[in-house]
């Protein structure tokens, strides 16, 4: 059977599936997610999975079915198995899986590729890499490199908006990181490294900073945004890590090692064992921060790296070497602030500026590729229209169900117990309500109402 006969019954158009919670989230996950309704050319469809299974979605198959790299942060990945039937059950679909963060749990991702016959994987490790992981443990049989973020029109307007003349911010030098663990190797500890490094360095300098890298001093949202908006220049590192390893075995060899003997440091750790995994698979990426940073027009100060060749030194950013060895150089040229205004303005002109890295040019690039797998965008007008009120109306039962469920087991909310008094009969009747709604017709409809 030809692609086209095995696609005959499916809606023309494109189901994205993402996650994300309800909460506070970092703003780079959902502009990813609504580059595609934005600028696809195709119908497209989103439906979080955090809320639950729409039951619009049931009966209904879509020509082109995309898995968001949200999905898969975690293991187990995040959607249910209502969810993993549906993906499984859309066999004539053409599936596009995106991810991110692929260096660990690879043979669970493997086999979920392999069992669900994902036509396309979105990846950052690179070409000359998809030999040695895609290619040499699944079928799949199209793999396209991308990187982690692109810039949004909403990242664009802020940055105009937001932007602060360099005397009217408060902060020489900020940065937030995060500790990664050991079996990530080198290259993740330079996320910590450079904060410790460039804090301990600088902490009689007089420059004004604002550096951390603990969990809870992490910012999301706008609050982030008025913090780079904030600072003359930030720090930065590649993205990723420097140990991907395909069999899991530095994991878990790792984890058994500091079961035993916890107090050891990562240079003993590496030592002893995770040395033999650095740099096997390259695996380090300009990040979305890079892109931020531009947009705003705050100098960075980065380890040196590639940045995907994106970005290069004394061009778009001051040179940092991972020893801190030019640390004073770093120091001076920052306090040049002609060379700050030089390095800001060609990185707006070149990331930002230029449209070269926005989220419409990489949809472009995405729609020739399902073009060039056969897909066409024709879609009629009336059958989106009334797959679209039906996916609205399940999206606010599921959202209003959850806020419920937020609340109804949050212990600090005062009218938790009240709350869960009452909320089992409201909860039914919507569920009633819900119900009646989506076996009755329109005209039925129409009859109660007049």
């Amino acid at each position: 059977m030809d692609m086209e006969n095995a696609r005959s019954g499916l809606i023309k158009g494109m189901l994205v599936l993402y996650h994300h919670p309800l909460s506070a989230d970092a703003a780079t996950v959902m502009e990813n997610v609504k580059s595609f309704e934005q600028h696809s050319q195709f119908k497209v469809w989103n439906v979080n999975t955090a809320l639950g299974f729409p039951e619009s979605l049931r009966d209904v198959r879509f020509e082109t079915l995309v898995l968001h790299y949200s999905l898969f942060g975690n293991w187990p990945y995040l959607f249910d198995e209502t969810f993993l039937n549906y993906i499984e059950q859309s066999r004539s679909s053409y599936k596009v899986a995106f991810f991110q963060d692929e260096y660990h749990h690879c043979g669970q991702r493997f086999s979920f590729l392999n069992r669900n016959a994902v036509d396309c994987v979105y990846t950052l490790v690179e070409a000359p890499y998809f030999k040695d992981v895609y290619q040499k443990y699944t079928s799949v049989p199209k793999l396209v490199n991308y990187i982690p973020g692109y810039v949004a029109d909403d990242l664009v307007e802020t940055g105009r908006e937001m932007f602060l003349p360099e005397e009217q911010r408060a902060l020489d030098i900020g940065y937030r990181g995060r500790r990664l663990p050991f079996y990530t190797g080198r290259g993740a500890q330079e996320k910590t490294g450079i904060a410790i490094g460039f804090r301990q360095r600088a902490k009689d300098s007089g420059l004004k900073l604002d550096i951390e890298i603990d969990e809870d001093r992490r910012i999301y949202g706008n609050r982030w945004y008025e913090f780079v908006a904030n600072c003359r220049a930030v720090l930065g590192v590649e993205a990723g890590v420097s140990i991907f390893d395909v069999e899991d075995v530095a994991r878990t060899e790792a984890e058994k090692l500091l079961a035993r003997q916890p107090d050891l440091s990562f240079e003993e750790l590496s030592e002893r064992l995770l040395d033999q995994w650095e740099d096997n698979i390259f695996y380090r990426t300009i990040s979305p921060r890079h892109f931020e940073a531009a947009a705003f027009r705050v100098c960075q100060i980065l380890f040196e790296g590639r940045y995907s060749g994106i970005m290069q030194p004394m061009v778009h950013y001051i040179p940092l070497r991972k020893d801190f060895s030019n640390f004073d150089d770093c120091r001076r040229m920052f306090q040049d602030k002609t060379l700050r205004r030089e390095l800001t303005d060609n990185a707006h002109r070149d990331l930002i500026a230029s449209g070269k890295y926005s989220y419409r040019r990489f949809i472009e690039g995405f729609d020739e590729e399902l073009l060039r797998a056969g897909l066409r965008p024709e879609v009629s007008v009336e059958e989106a229209a009334g797959i679209s009120k039906r996916l609205e109306r399940d999206r606010v039962y599921l959202e209003l169900r959850a806020r419920g469920n937020d609340l109804m087991y949050h212990r600090n909310f005062p009218g938790r117990r009240v709350l869960a008094m009452i909320g089992g009969p409201p909860l039914r009747m919507m569920r009633r309500l819900k119900k009646t709604v989506q076996t009755k017709g329109p005209a039925e409809h129409s009859k109660e109402r007049s």
